[in-house]
């Protein structure tokens, strides 16, 4: 029931947004290459499904890959800022400067570097999702107070002890908040990298479907991309609920207004 209680506002917002485009489309009579009515839409899902099914798995496997590559690098580069000083000193700036610079401008770079293969769409999916999970990584751990690290020391535990024991699960709703975000920017990144390296993938079909002139199957493959974008989110959703204590999702659900189930 709490999970309905939070989900059911969502689910009418999207209902009442499908009904106003649908209604909005045949009332003005806009054109199908412009805004294809949601039913269209969906009609041309069901009847390409093979085709759009083709393309899911390629593009959810550079996803998965690139999404991974992210949280490796992105755990351990946070984890040395968190825990030195000096490194933290010496990268920190250059990790917001690579933040600043366009990264998608480096998609047909990584394409001269490396090729057309699936190296150039892995290293522009983790480039795009690595700052959200450093950053995290590092407030994480940095939100145990030093006055609770020497009051738990003081009790005989040492540095091993006091990660795991204290900063750790401490850290585990921000860092998830992290990857969440991190989730997200993973999609993006995917459909950048075949937009300008590859003959397969969602993208890839989006692209090709645009310059075809048949929107009613690129708003398919936008809808594809999204529920892929939601799968990933959601199963880090699912390990964030089997790892962080309920009590501290709770807690942490309350500073934004919201109380967890």
């Amino acid at each position: 029931m709490n999970w309905f209680n939070r989900t059911w506002p969502s689910i009418l917002f999207a209902v009442l947004l499908v009904v106003v485009w649908e209604a909005a489309a045949d009332y003005f009579h806009i054109p199908d290459i412009l805004l294809p009515a949601p039913s269209k839409v969906i009609a041309g899902m069901i009847g390409a499904t093979p085709l759009y099914l083709k393309h899911v798995w390629p593009t959810l496997n550079e996803i998965l890959l690139g999404y991974a590559i992210a949280l490796a690098l992105g755990t351990l580069c946070g984890l040395i800022i968190a825990f030195s000083r000096f490194m933290g000193n010496a990268i920190y700036p250059a990790l917001v400067a690579t933040q600043i610079m366009p990264k998608v401008a480096f998609a047909p770079l990584l394409v001269v570097w490396f090729g057309f293969g699936l190296m150039p769409k892995l290293i522009l999916i983790a480039l795009i999702a690595f700052f959200p999970i450093v950053i995290n990584t590092v407030v994480a751990l940095n939100m145990t107070s030093q006055e609770t690290i020497y009051l738990f020391r003081s009790m005989g535990a040492g540095p091993v002890q006091t990660f795991f024991k204290l900063r750790l699960p401490a850290a585990l709703p921000v860092f998830f908040g992290g990857l969440k975000i991190a989730a997200t920017f993973a999609v993006i990144g995917v459909v950048v990298a075949e937009f300008y390296s590859s003959d397969k993938g969602l993208g890839y079909l989006l692209l090709l479907e645009v310059s075809n002139g048949d929107t009613t199957r690129a708003f398919g493959s936008i809808i594809y991309l999204t529920l892929l974008g939601l799968l990933v989110f959601g199963v880090v959703v699912l390990i964030e609920r089997l790892m962080v204590p309920a009590h501290m999702l709770k807690r942490f659900d309350e500073t934004s207004g919201r109380t967890a189930g």
